[in-house]
């Protein structure tokens, strides 16, 4: 789950629902030059987060305070086995994304472990496979995953709350073009991404939060309890194109 310190406690975000926001994003993207299979991409986009469980698992710090992904322990081999097998139930198309992902997401641990290292020759040998049997060309592949991640990392991005007060940019990371792109706050507090990549000139992207009063918990059961008791409000950004790039 993504935890965001506040003055009067936490704000928690989690990652099913941070995928849902990266897939809101994707579907405003402008496909005329490029369409990635849309559909089947924007649910690879929406699910590639399914890995997390916040109520099964251990999410407390030592000093007993919500635990932030960045700070998670690194997921059992078996979970991402799991994982990935499990994306196939909606196709080829998905498994192949959501499996690049983990092989993105686990490729430096692959010089130290040699079990991770076979996982991963493994995942790589079924993207190639299910590529050739969708007639698939590696490059288009590369693509869409590139844009997936892009939507992912805009997402977190929003999520982390990372956005730069006074109008500064922050890169966001490669597109599937290669074109680099940025985003930042304007005067009028909606936030814009340059250059512009999306269909229309403004739109919303929402997400659901959960906010805790209290700062440290004694177990995880507290900590799960509390949560789901926890009130919930909707965050919203809208995103605007800038004015130097309207036609």
């Amino acid at each position: 789950m993504i935890v965001n310190l506040q003055s009067d406690g936490w704000e928690i975000i989690y990652h099913r629902a941070h995928a849902l926001l990266a897939a809101q994003i994707a579907g405003h993207w402008d496909f005329n030059k490029q369409v990635y299979r849309l559909y089947e991409t924007i649910a690879a986009i929406a699910h590639h987060d399914h890995l997390e469980k916040e109520w099964e698992e251990d999410q407390l710090t030592d000093a007993g305070a919500p635990l932030d992904f960045t700070l998670e322990k690194e997921s059992p081999l078996e979970k991402l086995r799991q994982h990935a097998d499990e994306a196939l139930y909606q196709g080829r198309w998905v498994a192949m994304l959501i499996s690049m992902h983990l092989c993105f997401l686990n490729q430096a641990k692959a010089e130290e472990d040699p079990e991770m290292a076979d996982f991963l020759k493994d995942q790589r040998q079924r993207q190639a496979q299910w590529q050739a049997e969708l007639e698939v060309d590696p490059a288009e592949a590369e693509a869409a995953y590139t844009f997936m991640r892009w939507c992912d990392r805009l997402s977190l991005i929003l999520s982390q709350r990372q956005v730069p007060v006074g109008g500064r940019k922050l890169e966001i990371t490669n597109g599937p073009n290669g074109q680099t792109y940025s985003i930042y706050q304007l005067d009028s507090g909606d936030l814009a991404v340059t250059p512009w990549p999306f269909s229309c000139d403004k739109f919303t992207v929402k997400v659901d939060a959960c906010y805790l009063s209290q700062l440290q918990f004694d177990s995880n059961d507290e900590l799960r309890q509390a949560l789901g008791e926890a009130p919930r409000k909707t965050i919203s950004w809208v995103l605007s194109q800038p004015d130097d790039e309207k036609s």
